[in-house]
């Protein structure tokens, strides 16, 4: 009987240690994102200086820090956090783009963010599912 009982927690104790280790991965990406967005929001010169080399606009910026700010806030709301973190992972894939093809840079910082992003998107994807079917089931 204690093999059964030992056994039967197993999955639980599994199931609940790799929650955390997602749960300590989006509070870590929802503290990165929030930097980075607040120093684009509070116009940081270096962030003003990067925007005038992509040549999109200083409204660009405003947009960027915008949804950094917001994607760092949904990794921290259980419904959202899959969603969340599978936006961020295409605001990071976009960002490794221009970072090579516009400013010219090594990609390293915003390819590693998008690791992170990606790993917390698929430890979450039962979760987007889930949601992405009730919105559905409300449009029906």
């Amino acid at each position: 009987m204690a093999d059964a009982t030992s056994t039967s927690r197993r999955p639980e104790t599994e199931s609940r240690g790799r929650s955390i280790a997602l749960w300590v991965l989006q509070v870590l990406l929802a503290l990165q994102f929030l930097a980075a967005g607040s120093a684009k929001l509070f116009g940081d010169q270096a962030m003003v200086d990067m925007f005038a080399d992509i040549g999109a606009g200083q409204w660009f910026r405003y947009l960027t820090g915008t949804l950094e700010v917001a994607g760092a806030v949904g990794l921290l709301i259980p419904v959202l956090s899959g969603l969340a973190a599978l936006c961020l992972s295409i605001l990071m894939t976009c960002a490794t783009i221009t970072t090579i093809a516009v400013l010219g840079d090594a990609p390293w910082m915003p390819l590693a963010v998008l690791a992170f992003c990606v790993l917390a998107a698929w430890g979450r994807w039962p979760k987007t599912v889930a949601l992405l079917d009730r919105v559905r089931g409300k449009g029906d």
